[in-house]
């Protein structure tokens, strides 16, 4: 390897010829102060010496860590002795007699979320192509309802995180879900002068794209599988998403702002001498402040995951 050392910048190499042979690729470290090699053994069997010369090797060995046969016997018995130990300690927890029913339902609220989620990505970009800006004017008659779909069935991820079916916490889950809703439902779905505005296409398409990588995630990981570039781009592509899709949201409701006041919908007149008439176009701006504190909250939580799916790992004291 190239490195700097006694010789200064050069390149650094050296040979140990093995009494047997080993794996061929063995697991590097490198810290601040050392070089760790560990290197398997092909067969699990004891070795007379280390090398295959007699003569003392040129390197000191650490005999911290150097096993003779009766160590290395006692080492073997430890480990049987902890695996019994834990096969035991397995075995007296109670199984859940639902668990695969339990796995096969997330797996299969996943893949549906992930499908129309993706019907809906490659549905908006290919007529992007195809229309050019045309298509941010009729976003919502095209996509509106599989996003009822998706944004109604998502509603039951609140469930699964009360009834302890997974692990999520509750509060991110209810600001992102109430949040969507309320845009989808509420200032879109009841509108239909917001219906036709260009910022629909971008509410949905980050909305949609966020999902592409949520989705499977979740849905590898109920069944143990865990691929590498995937929970990067889980734990990464958040980042530029969800303030682009918090500032589409905020447009949206900016936008609608002064429709709800020239229509008076959803507004509430109370029964008083004074005729007081609670505006929602003024709850709408109390929302707003609403929206960026949910940004935060989501972006705390999913900060701290990132930190911990790609953070660097502790080490292990023994």
């Amino acid at each position: 390897a190239q490195g700097h050392g006694a010789k200064g910048d050069n390149i650094y190499e050296f040979q140990i010829e093995f009494l047997e042979p080993v794996e061929p690729k063995p697991v590097c470290r490198v810290t601040q102060r050392q070089l760790n090699i560990t290197v398997q053994k092909k067969e699990s069997n004891w070795w007379e010496r280390l090398t295959k010369q007699e003569k003392r090797p040129l390197f000191a060995p650490d005999f911290d860590r150097w096993l003779d046969e009766s160590d290395a016997e006692m080492e073997l018995k430890e480990k049987e002795e902890e695996k019994i130990n834990k096969m035991k300690i397995e075995s007296r927890v109670p199984k859940d007699p639902f668990k695969h029913l339990k796995k096969g339902y997330l797996i299969m609220y996943n893949l549906v979320q992930f499908l129309g989620f993706s019907w809906i990505f490659v549905n908006m970009t290919v007529r992007l192509f195809i229309l050019g800006k045309d298509s941010f004017y009729d976003t919502f008659h095209t996509i509106a309802d599989m996003m009822y779909f998706c944004q109604t069935l998502a509603v039951m991820e609140i469930m699964n995180s009360l009834i302890g079916l997974v692990r999520s916490p509750l509060i991110p889950a209810v600001v992102q879900i109430f949040g969507r809703n309320f845009i989808l439902f509420v200032v879109l779905g009841s509108l239909e002068e917001m219906q036709s505005k260009p910022v629909v296409f971008f509410v949905f398409y980050f909305w949609s794209i966020i999902e592409l990588f949520r989705y499977p995630y979740y849905m590898l990981s109920c069944i143990g599988i865990e691929w590498k570039p995937l929970t990067w781009l889980r734990y990464t592509a958040w980042i530029p998403l969800y303030p682009l899709g918090g500032l589409a949201e905020a447009v949206c409701i900016v936008q609608s702002i002064p429709i709800f006041s020239e229509t008076g919908k959803f507004s509430l007149g109370l029964p008083n001498p004074l005729n007081v008439t609670i505006q929602f176009s003024f709850l709408l701006q109390i929302y707003l402040i609403a929206l960026f504190l949910g940004v935060f909250v989501n972006f705390r939580h999913l900060y701290k995951q990132r930190k911990h799916h790609l953070g660097p790992k502790k080490r292990k004291m023994k």
